[in-house]
């Protein structure tokens, strides 16, 4: 792949300035890593609604799924937190479905702390398209 951990934790952080947060005033920005090279980035959306307010998260897998894109490497998520960010659960769940269990998640904050987690790690024990045969 060639890329850094630093590079896509740039590039989440470039997107989060895009982040559309009147309400929360809390702009996140994620950035995806596929095994094609590419690079997916989103940032969170909110609505006045506020239940069909998307995370960054599932902006930049939705954007990659929507493109073609099925495999993935690795994935960076940045926010303005004491600590780097945690995913909320709906996006653990999404990102369960479309991530290895193995697979890498970058969480940090803008003061460069990093947490690296393992998809399992983050969501352990997460309901899976198997259980549904």
């Amino acid at each position: 792949m060639g890329m850094s951990t630093n590079t896509l934790i740039d590039e989440a952080k470039k997107i989060r300035d895009k982040a559309y947060v009147p309400y929360s005033k809390f702009p996140v920005g994620a950035a995806l890593l596929t095994k094609s090279g590419k690079v997916y980035t989103g940032c969170n959306i909110e609505n006045a609604a506020y239940p069909v307010t998307c995370c960054a998260e599932r902006v930049a897998i939705f954007k990659a799924i929507a493109d073609g894109e099925k495999e993935f490497v690795e994935m960076a998520v940045i926010a303005d937190t004491e600590r780097p960010v945690p995913p909320c659960g709906s996006c653990r769940q999404v990102m369960s479905e479309f991530f290895r269990s193995d697979m890498i998640i970058h969480l940090t904050n803008l003061t460069k702390d990093v947490k690296s987690i393992k998809m399992e790690e983050l969501l352990p024990f997460s309901f899976q398209p198997t259980d549904l045969q």
